[in-house]
């Protein structure tokens, strides 16, 4: 679960920094987001997974829930950190085209 978490992650954030041109190019931000974004992130969501295992113990219900939010916490965190909200030609907004309006952009 952790796994397949960062690799969305790291595939919505090339993507959008692709759609914005942001970043070096797409070979840099490529190599930071396989090398250094997924490890980390993948390295945070099974840290936080253990930690709600660790305190919540035997509650499915409310442990699954929890793990839930948890898990999109450490996402949409990891995610803001490196979204780039300036504007740019492609994305006056600071958001790409194909984003959602009624999610707000990740940012802090």
């Amino acid at each position: 679960m952790a796994l397949l978490l960062a690799i969305s992650a790291a595939m919505l954030l090339g993507r959008s920094w692709t759609a914005c041109g942001m970043g070096v190019n797409n070979a840099a931000n490529s190599v930071f987001l396989l090398w250094l974004f997924i490890p980390g992130l993948w390295t945070a969501l099974l840290l936080a997974w253990v930690v709600v295992g660790a305190l919540l113990g035997n509650r499915p219900p409310f442990h699954a829930f929890a793990l839930a939010v948890m898990l999109l916490g450490v996402v949409w965190c990891a995610i803001s950190i490196f979204w780039e909200g300036a504007a740019t030609p492609p994305c006056p907004s600071g958001v790409p085209p194909w984003w959602p309006s009624f999610l707000p952009a990740p940012g802090f």
